[in-house]
């Protein structure tokens, strides 16, 4: 179970989740907006991951599969991650959002349509973009096959996937819990953050990623070995 968690960890860093959770801070009423998103993003979140382990355990050919699949899985994510390293390393992805916003210096920059709804301050219009908006991506995906493998219960999938959905919106509920108990020192540490990862972030992006990379293809080499 402890790589199913590593993964849901990494599907938090999700950028459209932080860029979100930043918007609703600057807004007035932060905690109703932001529990409006996490509810709706909650909801997807569940009701997807649970539809799709119990496609996974009722399909013949992945339950034949499984275990010769796994470590493919488990060496392609480690490859991908530890690409992301060398690229955020090699400082080639700065380089080019920089010839991007060099080409684009004339343009006017173009707000994208949720940022827009989320301005405008309704936790019901923050619930449906959470619901719109959180639909699994790689990392959430992988966190699910490897869920249906454990072969648990329903309740257990059921539990786990719960578990799963919190730690994927870490980066909304943090904020939130932060900003109910202590709403005067959150936006000095928000700002604190930022200057940090300002600074540091593509190493902590490197650290992070190279980590995670080597775990998976350790345990895709462990997984041959057995």
């Amino acid at each position: 179970m402890g790589r199913v968690f590593l993964l849901s960890l990494t599907a938090a860093l999700n950028p459209t989740l932080l860029t979100a959770t930043t918007v609703m801070l600057l807004l007035p009423n932060p905690k109703r907006l932001m529990l409006g998103y996490l509810a709706g993003a909650f909801t997807t979140t569940v009701i997807v991951g649970i539809a799709i382990v119990e496609w996974l355990s009722s399909s013949s050919a992945v339950s034949t599969t499984k275990h010769s699949v796994a470590p493919g899985v488990d060496f392609a994510l480690g490859f991908l991650a530890l690409l992301g390293a060398y690229v955020v390393q090699s400082g080639r992805m700065t380089r080019a959002r920089e010839r991007r916003r060099e080409k684009h210096a004339d343009e006017p920059k173009k707000t994208p349509r949720w940022q827009e709804a989320l301005s405008g301050g309704s936790a019901r219009t923050t619930f449906v973009v959470g619901l719109l908006l959180s639909f699994p991506g790689a990392s959430y995906l992988a966190a699910l096959a490897e869920l249906n493998r454990q072969n648990l219960s329903t309740v257990g999938v059921v539990a786990a996937v719960f578990a799963m959905a919190a730690l994927m919106l870490i980066l909304l509920e943090v904020p939130l819990i932060s900003f109910a108990v202590a709403p005067d020192w959150t936006p000095k540490a928000l700002e604190r953050f930022k200057g940090w990862m300002a600074r540091n972030g593509a190493k902590a992006i490197v650290v992070a990623l190279t980590i995670i990379g080597v775990v998976f293809v350790v345990r895709g080499v462990i997984t041959i070995a057995t």
